[in-house]
């Protein structure tokens, strides 16, 4: 389970008093959903939450996420005693090839989201497809870690969030050759650099508790 910390008082701005209440609703709407759910106020915190999961017997990998480098994530588990299968070294298709499919029976799988709603949608756009297809099925777990930028009130709005906000700053960020690169603007294209390939909409998790939801009460990624 997503382990809870005591946080020592302080006063709230009236900004993280709201998130901290959508986060207890959508808690309770992500329960109902057969996903496991946990709240904490900051970046610092959520590093803490899932640093059990960073130990020695763990094999652990990763979806590519602005929001796991912005936790601190990708310096945590290099230095932790887990095995981590980084994709990111690979140097041939083949290695890569290797390294996937182990990913797809490790342990803890971590990403982000690109939306989530507050009756507990996950909305996800992807590329290649390696992030959606690991919180489809294969690892173990699946750890998401969502900042409360990421929460939108409904479907469509979740879907907008995803094509307006998410992904063009990721085409800048991966130095695509899209109409968003240039425009920020959504043209809807097919474009060979495109990013949006494949639309994920998840509802609830089969395996009760193999998603592990960890909202953080800030802004985190795209």
């Amino acid at each position: 389970h997503i382990k809870s910390f005591i946080v020592r008082r302080f006063i709230m701005t009236p900004k993280q008093q709201y998130y901290k209440n959508i986060a207890d609703t959508m808690i309770s709407n992500l329960k109902k959903r057969g996903f496991e759910a946990d709240y904490v106020p900051d970046r610092q915190a959520a590093l803490r939450a899932i640093a059990p999961y960073l130990t020695k017997g763990n094999t652990v990998s990763c979806g590519g996420s602005i929001t796991l480098t912005e936790i601190g994530f990708n310096t945590a588990v290099k230095e932790a005693d887990c095995i981590f299968l980084d994709r990111t070294i690979a140097k041939t298709q083949e290695e890569k090839d290797a390294v996937y499919s182990k990913v797809a029976v490790c342990d803890y799988y971590f990403m982000s989201t690109n939306a989530i709603t507050t009756d507990g949608l996950l909305v996800n756009i992807d590329g290649t497809g390696n992030r959606v297809a690991s919180l489809i099925h294969g690892p173990k777990n699946v750890i998401i870690i969502a900042g409360m930028n990421k929460v939108c009130p409904d479907l469509d709005s979740a879907y907008k969030r995803v094509k307006l906000s998410a992904a063009p700053p990721n085409t800048v960020r991966l130095n695509r050759k899209t109409p968003c690169a240039v425009t920020g603007q959504c043209a809807d294209c097919l474009s060979p650099d495109c990013i949006c390939t494949h639309t994920v909409i998840t509802r609830r998790s089969n395996i009760p508790g193999r998603i592990k939801i960890l909202l953080v009460g800030e802004e985190l990624g795209y």
